[in-house]
């Protein structure tokens, strides 16, 4: 897929710094939907412009343009992921079409980073198929990642787990979220599953130990406010909470979305054990740690019930196997950049 624009074209954006595109757009956000597309709709075509190079900028491995991308498309997803306090751009088209060109550039990006010919090897089996899916996650640099095993276990700061805690704020903070999106237009035993997570989630109905809940003590525990939150997010983690919004939302995304949560909860129970040492060792507030106490076990269950509950029914179709292991592939790719971010690049 080609996203090479042409200079003449190029030269039509907005300024030369796609910051300046993003602070526009986010600039329109707090406005109502009516408004938004009443006023700005005559911009529709310089706005794809300016997206279209900061789309093909991010592609081409810059930096600061990958980054903007993902701040925006998170910005806009904002809207349908929190309550507002007042009218909002929610429902805009002009917005809409600004969200689609980003997630078409993210979507192609991953998918350029898939090994070729790996989808075809799917065995069609589900049983052996769940047995593929797994052994290739195994094999991937990202299963047994040294900011885990090393790093984060041995050598990370107070100021090094408190960055590490902002990160993943991006999908642990919201994952009842993305499950009560994704369950939407499921039934039968996939539908239970999703069902279930969701409920553990929910503390099982004690308010005291929902998971977002035991979650946000970590903040307090690190005194972290949101203001501080947005700031401190790499382009990496923004794209794995972006990623992990668009496969939960989107109906035609949803054997996606299944690789990509199920790979994401199988893959949890050895990292946090890694966290819970690092915590441990540095004698921080047992408060703060709960969660990933918590979620050694409870994902590990959830992780075999979601591969024999949602998985492997869901094996037995050729799209469903794809779209499956797509949605793992672009966790398990997606995890490993932002992990190699991570990682310290000096001796300590």
């Amino acid at each position: 897929m080609s996203t090479t624009i042409d200079v003449s074209v190029r030269a039509e954006a907005i300024g030369s710094d796609p910051m300046a595109v993003v602070e526009e757009i986010s600039g329109w956000l707090s406005t109502p939907a009516e408004e938004v597309d009443r006023e700005f709709a005559c911009e529709l075509d310089r706005l794809r412009i300016a997206v279209s190079v900061m789309n093909s900028d991010a592609a081409a491995g810059d930096r600061r343009a990958h980054y903007c991308q993902q701040l925006l498309l998170a910005r806009i997803y904002q809207l349908t992921m929190q309550i507002p306090e007042q009218p909002t751009a929610e429902g805009s088209v002009v917005v809409h079409e600004v969200m689609r060109l980003l997630e078409a550039a993210t979507l192609a990006a991953e998918d350029d980073r898939i090994e070729p010919g790996i989808l075809d090897q799917a065995p069609a089996q589900p049983k052996a198929y769940l047995s593929w899916l797994k052994g290739t996650a195994r094999a991937h640099r990202v299963f047994k990642h040294p900011y885990y095993q090393d790093f984060i276990k041995d050598h990370a700061t107070v100021d090094d787990l408190r960055n590490y805690v902002m990160q993943e704020s991006v999908v642990d903070g919201r994952f009842d979220d993305l499950l009560a999106m994704m369950q939407v237009g499921t039934s039968g035993g996939a539908k239970m599953e999703i069902a279930t997570n969701f409920w553990d989630e929910m503390g099982n109905g004690n308010q005291a130990e929902v998971h977002t809940h035991l979650f946000n003590k970590i903040f307090e525990v690190f005194e972290i406010t949101s203001a501080e939150l947005e700031a401190g997010l790499s382009a990496n983690a923004l794209l794995s909470g972006n990623l992990a919004v668009l496969l939960s939302r989107y109906r035609t995304f949803y054997a996606e979305a299944v690789g990509f949560l199920g790979m994401t909860e199988w893959l949890v129970p050895d990292r946090f054990v890694q966290v819970v040492k690092a915590w441990e060792r540095l004698g921080l507030p047992d408060v703060g740690i709960v969660y990933h106490r918590l979620h050694i076990t409870v994902d590990a269950q959830h992780a075999a019930g979601w591969f024999h509950n949602v998985v492997i029914p869901a094996a037995s179709s050729p799209a469903m196997r794809r779209g499956m292991m797509r949605g793992a592939l672009w966790r398990l790719n997606s995890s490993c950049r932002y992990l190699d971010e991570r990682m310290p690049t000096t001796d300590r």
